[in-house]
């Protein structure tokens, strides 16, 4: 991959949205260790197209996410591949922080008291982002939980582990879809800590490479090569 054509560091506590191309790359650190990335992922010609947990877990026969893992929609598409990772495993089957587990949580820390100090979860965060295209708290979907390790303990009771959490690592998301992209740096909702998280992400947009036949994300399911496959056909002509 190239130089990054940008460059931001995102605050912790804070949302963001944007359009990432086909072809592009979005690398994020997490650079003081501890954060939390929500993301959700839509099509933005047709945003009844939207990221798919289900899908994105049974189809690759896993629980956690990692290097060589497809990010599908729900017509079967990849939205982005994750072509590096070294944190390792990242979550998208608890949710979001909502406004009344925050509040239980953190306390009410709201904004005209506390300015930029105050308190958001990953539930407002969204749908505030939603709004600028004409969605709807009827559109959320199942998120993605980058940097939040979620393990289940032998009474099958889902705990967070804060001992993952390391300064410095990073996630790399390769773009195969022109893709809206909407994300936060708001606490996870498993996330322990007595006080409320602010934890920065270095956000890097870049030129991906093209994708070659020995590709590893094309090829570490056969059912990533069959969702390949139907982003071919959806750009056909293209």
């Amino acid at each position: 991959m190239t130089e990054p054509l940008y460059e931001y560091t995102m605050p912790g506590g804070a949302h963001w949205s944007f359009r990432m191309r086909r072809g592009t790359a979005l690398r994020l650190t997490d650079v003081d260790g501890g954060a939390n990335v929500g993301m959700l992922f839509y099509n933005p010609e047709e945003k009844l197209e939207r990221y798919n947990a289900p899908d994105t877990l049974k189809g690759q026969h896993t629980f956690k996410l990692t290097r060589g893992h497809c990010l599908y929609s729900d017509m079967g598409r990849v939205f982005a591949s994750i072509v590096a990772d070294d944190f390792g495993w990242h979550d998208t089957v608890c949710g979001n922080l909502h406004p009344d587990t925050l509040k239980r949580k953190y306390g009410e820390h709201g904004y005209q008291q506390y300015r930029n100090g105050w308190y958001l979860s990953g539930h407002d965060s969204f749908l505030v982002e939603m709004a600028k295209y004409g969605l709807t708290e009827r559109d959320l979907a199942a998120n993605l939980n980058l940097f939040s390790k979620v393990v289940s303990g032998d009474d099958g009771a889902l705990g967070f582990d804060p001992g993952a959490a390391k300064a410095g690592s990073a996630v790399t998301l390769r773009f195969e879809m022109d893709t809206l992209v909407l994300m936060h740096t708001c606490p996870h909702p498993l996330n322990p800590a007595p006080d409320y998280p602010k934890k920065k992400v270095r956000v890097e947009m870049l030129k991906a490479d093209p994708v070659t036949a020995d590709d590893y994300c094309l090829n570490f399911r056969p059912e990533n090569a069959r969702a390949f496959e139907n982003n071919r056909l959806y750009y056909l002509g293209a």
